[in-house]
């Protein structure tokens, strides 16, 4: 069997899958805009509502709740945020399609990278076109499992967005024949190095698109123009708070990768660390998330700042990822186009 003809068919299904399932959850988000603004679930309503349901849309952990019959204390009527719009029936119907497009689409690009695998022999990082559409296939696995435990389909959009980009530039730019690894790939460290590295920056992307539609919903609640798609989406500080759970989970996870890296480093060339392009941006990476949680946990920052920051975290990431290797040379040159 030609499996790898089998990946390159699989890897350009998919690649017309995020299309259509971009395309259909704009229609999804466009169809939300006949929710008039009023259709939001107000602060009496919400408050209203069972203590562990009222819970649940509060800004953070830390607010208190009383039981049920005893009362709604000030702090909770005052940090309560809007519920998201209910949805109109026929722009749901579009939702559930475009989730089952997106799991299709998936599954297609989970199998091209399997099947890259097998027809290498190897596992499927070797080069930057399959590590550019293993690194999609996380992403949008890790949208799938907060989507279907978190209801938080409305991410759809940007994520397939960002699969439609990914993969296509896969396909039309990056793309190589299969050929064997070079010697200093042969460790298992890489395996580990790369699958951390790839679970994290996943993370990454999820949070700071969730940053990008904080800043979106923020801006219509100030000018009190949040309606159709916008109000489908949760209150700004339950995207902020979002935004900073997914970059905190992703973050141990990077500092491991790039510890993993630098056995490996030692493996292949006999040092720990030796200030190779990738490596240092690898390194300045991790100094910006760090340096995004810091900001959080000691100065408070939350918000627009926080946003801005998590923003950066993710062209850190991709300039780390792609940009390195057609700007730099180095050690790890052997992952160009």
């Amino acid at each position: 069997m030609d499996f790898a003809a089998y990946s390159n068919l699989a890897m350009m299904t998919a690649w017309l899958l995020y299309l259509v399932a971009m395309a259909v959850f704009g229609v999804e988000w466009a169809m939300a805009r006949r929710v008039p603004a009023e259709a939001t679930v107000d602060e009496k309503a919400a408050t209203e509502k069972a203590p562990a349901e009222a819970e649940a849309v509060l800004v953070g952990a830390g607010a208190p709740v009383t039981p049920a019959g005893t009362g709604t204390p000030h702090s909770v009527r005052t940090s309560v945020e809007s519920a998201p719009a209910p949805a109109p029936e026929q722009s749901d119907r579009w939702g559930r399609l475009a989730m089952a497009l997106t799991g299709i689409a998936w599954l297609s690009n989970a199998l091209g990278a399997i099947f890259r695998g097998i027809a290498a022999q190897r596992f499927p990082w070797g080069n930057m076109y399959e590590f550019t559409i293993t690194t999609i296939a996380f992403i949008v696995l890790a949208y799938l499992v907060l989507a279907q435990r978190f209801r938080m389909r409305w991410l759809g959009l940007p994520v397939t967005l960002l699969a439609t980009i990914g993969v296509g530039l896969a396909v039309e730019v990056f793309y190589v024949a299969v050929a064997d690894l070079v010697p200093a790939l042969h460790s298992m460290w890489f395996v580990v190095h790369i699958v951390a590295a790839s679970i994290a920056g996943a993370l990454f992307n999820l949070g700071s698109l969730l940053s990008i539609l904080y800043l979106l919903r923020r801006r219509s609640d100030e000018k009190g123009a949040t309606r159709g798609w916008l109000a489908q989406l949760p209150g700004p500080k339950t995207l902020d708070l979002w935004a900073y759970r997914t970059t905190a989970i992703g973050f141990p996870l990077w500092t491991f990768a790039v510890a993993a890296g630098a056995v490996w480093a030692q493996y292949a060339w006999g040092r720990f660390w030796g200030w190779d392009p990738k490596e240092t941006f690898s390194l300045v990476t991790w100094v910006i998330v760090a340096a995004y949680l810091h900001a959080r946990l000691t100065a408070g920052w939350k918000g627009t700042r926080a946003a801005i920051l998590s923003i950066i975290v993710l062209v850190a990431f991709w300039f780390n990822f792609i940009g390195v290797n057609l700007i730099f040379s180095g050690l790890h040159s052997y992952a160009g186009i």
